[in-house]
């Protein structure tokens, strides 16, 4: 069993058939082939069961998935360790991540770790999910955070939640239509942006599980757009809660609750690669990540009152 056979075992298992895997792996169709045969010869079983065009695994196969899922982290570890022995270069740092996360959760991340790290020159470039990636994967940035990341090659750690929520006008609806059901919201002007982002298709497909059509007045190319255009009583639009806190703090837009449908969850993930060990740099940089992700969003002005300062005698 080698390690590159491992890695492909796990690529076909997350993209569900050989030709997507090559794809992802950036091989040829016949080299996984042969890597997973391989993998099969060296432990005698199939791993792998075909009923038409559909692939999935065999019993074997779903019992070597969680080992092989660890080996992979091992040896991450292991190469993590090993690097940390050598003498930093440090300097400089390459991040990627998705515009939203750059505008509205990065800015205070950068601030806290340019204080305390401020020799360090830090690159942030901003994509999609893809494109942040893709990024990681060619070694052009060291750490990408976005949303649902998952790919053999990268450790994915999911720093917290980030729901979409819909927010109106404070006046527009009236504050006894806070409270809606989803047939409701159908007839509201409603505000979409970014035509085929996983927002997008999350926020359409809410609707069109319950067989409604949503009453779109408006699309737009960006988040921000969308929260303009609903600051000024152009409808109702559903937006990421990262986006949005400040503005549901300082009472400029406010959150509608839909009664009868599921929340639209979404993950804020971070992603690094599993072969090239992260720097010190970069590894200061996760921690203040993970601090900042599990620091409360307080969505009320209530929660961020201070305590009223004492009368001097």
């Amino acid at each position: 069993m080698e390690l590159d056979q491992v890695e492909t075992f796990l690529a076909v298992v997350t993209y569900g058939g050989f030709h997507r895997a090559a794809e992802a792996l950036r091989i040829s169709q016949p080299a996984v082939s042969a890597r997973i045969r391989a993998l099969e010869d060296s432990l005698g079983v199939s791993l792998f069961t075909r009923a038409g065009s559909t692939l999935s695994l065999s019993h074997a196969g779903k019992a070597l998935r969680p080992h092989a899922e660890q080996v992979l982290r091992a040896v991450a570890v292991a190469r993590q360790a090993v690097h940390e022995l050598q003498p930093s270069a440090g300097g400089a740092l390459n991040i990627a991540a998705a515009l939203s996360v750059c505008t509205y959760f990065l800015p205070d991340v950068m601030k806290e770790y340019q204080a305390e790290n401020p020799k360090v020159m830090v690159t942030l470039r901003s994509g999609n999910s893809m494109q942040v990636l893709k990024m990681v994967l060619d070694g052009e940035c060291e750490i990408g955070i976005a949303r649902s990341l998952i790919h053999p090659e990268v450790e994915t750690m999911t720093l917290r939640d980030d729901p979409l929520i819909l927010v109106g006008h404070p006046s527009y609806p009236p504050a006894r239509q806070r409270r809606v059901r989803l047939e409701d919201v159908e007839a509201f002007p409603l505000i979409f942006y970014d035509r085929g982002s996983s927002d997008w298709t999350l926020s359409q497909g809410l609707f069109r599980r319950a067989g409604l059509l949503p009453n779109v007045v408006l699309e737009v190319e960006t988040i921000e757009a969308a929260k303009k255009m609903v600051e000024r009583k152009l409808g109702l639009s559903f937006l990421p809660q990262i986006a949005v806190a400040q503005e549901l703090r300082q009472g400029k837009l406010a959150a509608i609750e839909i009664v009868d449908a599921e929340p639209l969850h979404r993950s804020l993930d971070v992603i690094h690669p599993r072969t090239r060990p992260l720097s010190r740099d970069a590894q200061a940089f996760l921690h203040l990540l993970r601090t900042a992700a599990a620091t409360p969003v307080p969505l009320s002005s209530k929660h961020t009152k201070r305590p009223p300062t004492p009368k001097v005698k």
